[in-house]
């Protein structure tokens, strides 16, 4: 089934009007989306991009992501989308290999990490969430604002091209740089991260084809390596602003750089031909304070971005679009007004929010930090890291955090199809 269908090329008109609409084809807008459907809201979600096809996507799907899935009955479907996963979090320090987070002990139905690209569990979400009939997706539909009426409530968006759509609730759920949150004004917090991350490929080398994922750490440099399946999405950490300093030495040094990681990347490196190729993504760590305005809820990333630190974003944003469709989706399809209630998606979430949010904080001054001002060669991996290696139930207190976060979901938003495939 062609999921989009004929709707990339709809030509919206100037006043139309929906009942729920939300910005972003993310992981939060497509969950946000699905589970209205599922309750019978009617709900249009829009995506200013043609397709989902982007690398700066985030990869891993947690196990209490993967928990979601099951309860919605198709976490078999996810699993087919699986380039491997992970059950241990290992990092090298020191010509050490530690193994410091274990996922195997977790209660669900899938105690691991999984390796996907986002974009094909962005178009299986989109698929499911189309078999519902109050469902839309619109591609290449951008707001770029919002409208208000005579009482300054939102009462819709304006888009890129010239019209408008407006809209009983507005869910904004357009990322971390979102526009809608900065044109309803809602208050940011900024906590600030020490790091920027330059982004590129590599063929995965004979050396590690064994779906090892890990990262490596030396005086000045970390590196993350991503399995995508026959390639890795590397993830080389810099000082705040320090891409250009990189960038200013040959890119051979920073080739050598690589190695002097990950000795088995050396057969990979040389296909690193440009600067072209490497991409540099500016980390942010911040919240709203507010997540809500009359008219309008902000979720996911566009409520708070995270840190890539435990790649818990897309969790993380998923957790909240669950919040959000249990307190808001029975309302909402009875055709009540949700603003009284958009107070609560915030309470139900910001406790979880700000703590895992502070474990993040505190890994960047603690950690990455001193790492990366770091001149002096790393002797030995600090004595917590040897602590988490050398005794395997302390390695469940790490895997537990990352891999459910605090006070996870379930979906208890109604079904107003139960006994019937979406």
């Amino acid at each position: 089934m062609d999921v989009f269908g004929d709707r990339a090329n709809v030509t919206i008109m100037l006043h139309e009007r929906v009942d729920v609409l939300v910005t972003g084809g993310g992981p939060a807008g497509m969950m946000a989306g699905l589970l209205l459907a599922r309750a019978g809201v009617r709900v249009t979600v829009i995506e200013k991009h043609a397709d989902f096809l982007r690398d700066f996507r985030g990869d891993t799907v947690h196990p209490s992501t993967l928990a979601l899935f099951e309860q919605l009955g198709f976490l078999d479907d996810v699993l087919k989308l699986e380039r491997g996963h992970i059950e241990q979090v290992s990092l090298r320090v020191a010509d050490s290999t530690l193994t410091l987070a274990d996922f195997r002990h977790l209660s669900v139905p899938a105690p691991f990490i999984a390796m996907m690209p986002q974009w094909d569990l962005l178009d299986l979400l989109a698929r499911r969430a189309a078999g519902y009939p109050g469902f839309e997706l619109r591609m290449e539909t951008e707001a770029v604002g919002v409208t208000t009426d005579a009482d300054g409530r939102i009462s819709g968006v304006e888009l890129a091209d010239g019209g408008r759509i407006e809209a009983k609730l507005t869910i904004a759920a357009d990322g971390r740089r979102s526009i809608l949150r900065d044109a309803a004004e809602l208050p940011l917090e900024t906590l600030g991260a020490p790091m920027d991350v330059l982004w590129f490929r590599l063929t995965k080398p004979d050396a590690l084809d064994d779906g090892e994922t890990f990262g490596s750490v030396a005086a000045g440099r970390m590196l993350i390596l991503i399995d995508r399946g026959d390639y890795y999405q590397c993830a080389f950490l810099v000082p705040k602003g320090g891409s250009d300093a990189v960038r200013s030495d040959s890119l051979e040094m920073f080739r050598r750089g690589i190695v002097d990681l990950v000795p088995e990347l050396e057969p990979s490196v040389s296909a690193l031909e440009s600067w072209d190729e490497v991409k540099t993504l500016e980390v942010s760590l911040d919240r709203l304070t507010r997540w809500h305005r009359p008219g309008l809820l902000a979720i996911g990333d566009a409520a708070h971005a995270m840190s890539p630190i435990g790649g818990v974003g897309i969790n993380v944003a998923v957790q909240d679009a669950v919040a959000m469709a249990n307190i808001l989706a029975a309302p909402l399809a009875r055709g009540d007004n949700a603003d009284p209630l958009l107070e609560n998606v915030q309470a139900a979430r910001w406790r979880s929010v700000v703590r895992m949010q502070r474990m993040q904080k505190l890994a960047q001054d603690r950690v990455i930090e001193p790492v990366l001002e770091r001149t002096a060669p790393i002797r030995r991996p600090a004595f917590p890291l040897r602590l988490l290696d050398a005794v395997p139930l302390l390695r469940r207190v790490p895997g537990r955090v990352i891999g459910m976060g605090f006070d996870p979901q379930r979906i208890e938003s109604p079904d107003a199809f139960a006994g019937k495939a979406a």
